[in-house]
């Protein structure tokens, strides 16, 4: 009787010990799977040209986020970004711009989960929308209030803090924007974002 038991407990602590191998290389093999979601949180500035015919340069500041979804097992990510940057006075006028741009599109990513550096190249197209008393008038060769196409063309470098935090060293991008400006409808516009990553939703 006793030499039954002690089989049977045996086989328990077999069957036990398979049991608590098998959650932790499920736990572990979860824990390497990268994540397929994140949500970044940027400071932007931006460097644009609305007048025609010469620079005519001021910046603006601002900020917003993106969102970003991988595509199982492939390199490639659907974006979502929302921006708004402002200015006080352009090139000492008195007169204010507000920006807001509007994109999504395609991030390219290749895979290299085993490096710190995570660099990226994007293509993103959307809506811009300018307000402010530069929009509205107080310049005849900008554009009045309203919203234009819009593209961005560029990428990034992020720094993995961690599993589920990196650091947005820097993105730049190059923005066109299409306001009317009663010459040639087009603005070419150098933004620079920084910020934080959050990552979720493992694969």
């Amino acid at each position: 009787m006793q030499l039954r038991m002690k089989k049977a407990f045996a086989l328990l602590m077999i069957i036990a010990a398979a049991s608590a191998a098998t959650a932790m290389s499920q736990t572990a093999a979860k824990a390497d799977k990268p994540f397929r979601g994140e949500l970044a949180l940027d400071y932007s500035y931006l460097r644009s040209n609305a007048p025609p015919g010469g620079c005519g340069c001021f910046s603006l500041n601002g900020g917003g986020g993106a969102f970003a979804w991988q595509f199982n097992s492939l390199p490639v990510a659907v974006v979502a970004d929302a921006d708004v940057m402002h200015t006080g006075s352009i090139a000492g006028t008195g007169t204010s711009l507000t920006l807001s741009t509007f994109t999504a599109g395609g991030r390219y990513r290749p895979r290299l989960e085993h490096l710190p550096l995570q660099p990226y190249g994007q293509v993103l197209v959307g809506l811009a929308h300018a307000n402010a008393t530069l929009a509205q008038g107080a310049n005849s060769s900008v554009s009045k209030t309203g919203s234009a196409f819009a593209s961005n063309l560029g990428g990034g470098l992020d720094l993995r803090a961690s599993r589920r935090f990196s650091i947005r060293l820097i993105e730049a991008d190059y923005l066109v924007t299409t306001f009317n400006n009663n010459v040639n409808n087009h603005q070419n516009n150098l933004r620079i974002s920084a910020g934080l990553v959050i990552k979720f939703a493992r694969e």
